[in-house]
């Protein structure tokens, strides 16, 4: 396989942009050049104003099995601090857009992290979510304990993070880990038809909602309701705006172009 093929890029849909993992004879574990790959893309993408909204998936077998472990296995502290990998997450971490992760099968270490990185989990019967970076001597290092915990609280995230024990897709709903779970078959399809759904919806509103929730999550309520207040204010200059109630008043679907 050529190093272009381990990331797959199409445009199912207008405004919705597919990203497939494509190292199925490594269970998509997150190699450097994959990681790489992640994040040149994430950063197209932020910049393209013809997609409104991102689906990440590994496919029907695998989402994620990991970190490359054999590429990590003799590395010392400062190899690891060198390879800098938070750099390559920023794209995924601070994308404005809204990214579908659409799931099945492992989702363990890295590619649990890959998948909390998104905003909305979609899961599929056979998804299975883990941690289990305790059992090789270490622990996550790209969010897995801060996500983990503010994702399903902290008994939880403690169990999953200090037993390396994975949990089931319906375990993990209940947890509040993923919002949907269904049959395998079913996972992109369900995926693709919400992310169109969003992307037809105004994409500054769509981007002003993510960064409330992502920012608001980590401060005081009254700092972030004061973040929510001056947002939806700033949405009122919008030329989506005054489309979006006008539309409701003549009882019509509304046509967003985004400014």
């Amino acid at each position: 396989m050529t190093e272009p093929d381990i990331l797959l890029v199409s445009r199912p849909a207008h405004g919705v942009a597919l990203l497939t993992l494509n190292r199925p004879d490594a269970t998509n574990a997150l190699s450097l050049p994959l990681q790489h790959a992640l994040a040149a893309a994430f950063a197209q993408l932020a910049d393209d104003a013809t997609v409104r909204a991102i689906v990440l998936t590994g496919g029907d077998k695998v989402f994620a099995a990991g970190g490359d472990i054999r590429s990590m296995a003799a590395c010392g502290p400062v190899e690891i601090l060198k390879r800098h990998t938070e750099r390559l997450w920023a794209p995924i971490q601070h994308c404005p857009k809204p990214v579908i992760a659409a799931i099945c099968g492992y989702a363990y270490g890295g590619g649990c992290e890959l998948a909390m990185h998104c905003d909305i989990l979609i899961a599929g019967e056979s998804a299975r979510f883990s941690q289990p970076e305790i059992r090789i001597g270490i622990m996550p290092g790209i969010g897995g304990t801060q996500r983990l915990a503010r994702a399903v609280g902290k008994s939880n995230a403690m169990k999953m993070l200090l037993t390396g024990k994975p949990v089931g897709a319906k375990e993990a709903q209940r947890m509040g880990l993923v919002s949907d779970v269904m049959a395998d078959a079913e996972v992109l399809p369900y995926a693709l038809e919400m992310t169109a759904t969003i992307a037809a919806m105004p994409p500054l509103a769509a981007r002003e909602i993510k960064e409330c929730v992502l920012l608001g999550m980590d401060a005081p309520l009254e700092t972030a309701l004061a973040l929510e207040r001056k947002a939806n204010q700033t949405l009122f200059a919008s030329l989506d705006q005054k489309e979006g109630m006008q539309a409701f008043i003549e009882k019509r679907q509304p046509k967003f172009d985004g400014h």
